[in-house]
């Protein structure tokens, strides 16, 4: 049993879009299982589908309007180079005021997924044997739970993966079953552990981060900033564990995992939707799987 993974990271999905096109295109991988964290999640179900053609055409023109009903933060430069983020100070105010737990809110995010994933295919994914499950962090309960394409109907399933993706306090905080929600990445940002659970011999895990930490995060310029880093810190340490976990599960359940990182760094605030750079990375992200295969069959050859 095939199972592709692929984690969280924001804008960084394009990349994994491009590494996963490479897997089902030329490399011609079949997979019984499909599991995604956050932005893993919102590729998934396309992947699944074959479908890959149009989650690129979703990926590289979505911008931050695509994302944020009420945008918490601004994009310009950075005297340092590249783009950052600076706080929208009347429209988090009006979001206090208007008694908002969170800074800002992703309702078109929500309305994106379900003009993308239409009830036909949702159905069309229902009646195959292929898996699809999405990771969301159960903030009530305090656990990480799983939800399968199998267990929902279409709106609920649209649901989980809105949630999966919604980075709070940036993004909104859902309310469903009874119980508050959240980004999928705060609890199981790569989830090598539950695909192979489901029975996965074979794992092919696309991170969205580098192997090796090659940067130092820039000084914290006001209380924004200042979370981020923090969000990004917390994501980091739990990436990492997790990679552990799933390593050394594998190893006790004879599991093969493949691992494609990003080889370089993409970009160090993941919340910057910008439809050039993504359009760039899903490229970077096929190219480099090729270029991997490439290396695995003259290193096989060397081998025989």
């Amino acid at each position: 049993m095939r199972a592709l993974v692929i984690s969280g990271g924001g804008s960084k999905g394009a990349f994994g879009g491009g590494v996963a096109q490479y897997l089902l295109q030329e490399l011609d991988y079949k997979y019984d299982l499909f599991v995604g964290t956050s932005t893993g999640s919102l590729l998934i179900s396309h992947l699944a589908l074959n479908k890959v053609d149009k989650i690129k055409e979703v990926y590289t023109s979505i911008n931050q309007n695509s994302i944020f009903s009420i945008n918490p933060f601004i994009v310009k430069k950075s005297k340092y180079g590249g783009m950052e983020i600076a706080i929208r100070h009347l429209t988090i105010l009006r979001n206090f005021i208007r008694r908002s737990r969170t800074f800002g809110e992703s309702h078109n995010l929500r309305e994106l997924i379900g003009r993308t994933l239409t009830e036909a295919e949702f159905n069309e994914l229902k009646s195959s044997n292929i898996d699809v499950v999405v990771t969301v962090s159960n903030l009530s309960l305090n656990q990480v739970e799983y939800k399968s394409v199998n267990d929902f109907s279409y709106e609920d399933f649209c649901d989980w993966i809105w949630i999966s993706c919604n980075y709070t306090p940036f993004m909104s905080l859902v309310k469903k079953n009874s119980c508050e929600y959240a980004d999928g990445g705060f609890g199981s940002m790569v989830p090598i552990e539950e695909a192979i659970n489901r029975g996965a011999t074979i794992v092919d895990v696309i991170i969205l981060e580098t192997e090796v930490t090659y940067y130092n995060r820039l000084p914290s310029r006001n209380v924004f900033s200042l979370l981020t880093n923090m969000h990004a810190y917390m994501v980091d340490r739990i990436e990492k564990q997790n990679i552990r976990i799933g390593k050394f599960v594998a190893a006790n359940s004879g599991a093969i995992i493949n691992f494609y990182y990003t080889p370089t760094v993409l970009t160090t605030n993941s919340l910057i939707f910008d439809k050039d750079k993504m359009t760039q990375w899903w490229e970077q992200g096929f190219n480099h799987a090729k270029h991997k295969d490439t290396e695995l069959n003259e290193i096989k050859t060397q081998d025989n």
